[in-house]
């Protein structure tokens, strides 16, 4: 076999999920990820349909993730006034399977901590791509040769900027930002399914304020221009969403007041990742780095998916990325195409009054299952190769 040792940048969901598979086909694998340890809570994920299942199953995770997936929530939408106006079932929000994005990775990460290096509090600082291998620089550790480098690095992919160009020319800001905050504690008790919970929302045009279910204590969505801020400015993110929901009425007065005492702060743009090549020579994109779409439902299963088939191409071909490479571009394109125009920010938070009254219309009518119906066929319109079975750790 060719290739052997892979260096994967990400370990949130898509890079031990590549590390889980590389490592029972025989690869030597390292971990690099920048937060100092692995992350704690975060939002609901799901995975639904058969493709899900299979994967997760060949996996050797789907009876974890049961164990600790979470009650669906459904969403109620208020006004200004408290007046109910629309209700976003938890069954289209949560899938078949909804589990917290820590307890995913906290689950992956065990099963390959021991078979797999892991670097953390590091990142990957310059590549350089020779006729036998990879030359990667560190922000901390020696600098290193591996044969292959995969980017699962999510939408602000330092991989993808190193080997392929600047962020710019392949990330579209889609006109909103949201922000999560008090993420649920890592990790959930392992004792099966929660019951059902509800969240309530409040909505005007161009924003959405969400207190309460299994995605996070709370949760903004407003539409913007692109801003220009630091991402590593936690305290000023939170002034800015201060700032933009501050003369909201509702619940959205006391969520602001709690907002400063709660951790797990994440704000972020609503954005597509668009590439014509997911690789380059010993170099290959996963996850979001190469077909992200942020909040568009279908992030963690295209992770996973791209993981198992990325994986299962390269041990079909021995190793060679030249004829492994070409084939999981081929087929994560098709896959990817129909979750391509997914942008949940003019569903959540219509930018007109009459976009609000209508988007409440919608989610009790019928346009609801055909909308239902194309995510579940998006999730899994793909056709899996069979691989060589993974051995299980």
């Amino acid at each position: 076999m060719r290739n052997t040792t892979v260096l994967i940048s990400g370990a949130s969901i898509a890079g031990p999920s590549l590390a889980l598979c590389l490592a029972r086909y025989g690869y030597t694998v390292t971990v690099v990820e920048k937060a100092p340890e692995l992350r704690r809570g975060g939002q609901a994920v799901d995975f639904t349909g058969e493709t899900h299942r299979i994967v997760l199953a060949r996996m050797g995770i789907l009876d974890d993730i049961r164990r600790r997936q979470t009650g669906k929530t459904d969403t109620i939408l208020f006004d200004e006034a408290g007046r109910r106006k629309a209700l976003i079932s938890g069954d289209f929000t949560g899938g078949d399977i909804e589990i917290l994005r820590g307890d995913l990775s906290g689950i992956l990460y065990r099963r390959t901590a021991g078979g797999c290096e892991y670097l953390f509090g590091d990142t990957v600082t310059a590549l350089t791509e020779t006729a036998g291998g990879v030359h990667v620089e560190f922000a901390h550790a020696e600098a290193r040769r591996f044969d292959l480098v995969i980017g699962c690095d999510g939408i602000h992919s330092r991989v993808r900027r190193l080997a392929f160009g600047p962020e710019s020319d392949f990330v579209a800001h889609k006109g909103y930002y949201y922000a999560i905050a008090g993420a649920t504690p890592w990790e959930t008790p392992a004792d099966g399914p929660r019951e059902r919970a509800v969240a309530h929302g409040w909505n005007t045009p161009g924003r959405l304020a969400t207190s309460g279910g299994s995605k996070a204590a709370q949760m903004y969505m407003f539409t913007s221009p692109e801003l220009d801020y630091a991402r590593d400015d936690i305290d000023a993110q939170r002034r800015l969403i201060a700032d933009r929901f501050a003369d909201m009425g509702g619940e959205v007065p006391r969520m602001l007041a709690e907002l400063p005492h709660l951790d797990g702060f994440y704000l972020d743009s609503l954005s597509k990742v668009t590439m014509r090549d997911y690789t380059s020579g010993r170099i290959a994109l996963l996850g979001d780095a190469a077909y992200g779409i942020t909040l568009g439902g279908f992030g963690t299963g295209l992770a996973v998916v791209g993981a198992y088939v990325l994986a299962g191409e390269l041990r079909t071909a021995a190793g060679d990325h030249t004829i492994a490479f070409p084939r999981y571009q081929e087929i994560m394109k098709r896959y990817t195409k129909l979750a391509g125009g997914s942008n949940p920010g003019p569903f959540l938070a219509p930018e007109t009054a009459l976009g609000l009254r209508f988007r409440n219309w919608f989610l009790g009518s019928r346009g609801m299952d055909l909308m239902s119906k194309y995510t579940d066929r998006a999730k899994n319109d793909i056709e899996l190769r069979d691989y060589p079975a993974l051995v299980t750790a």
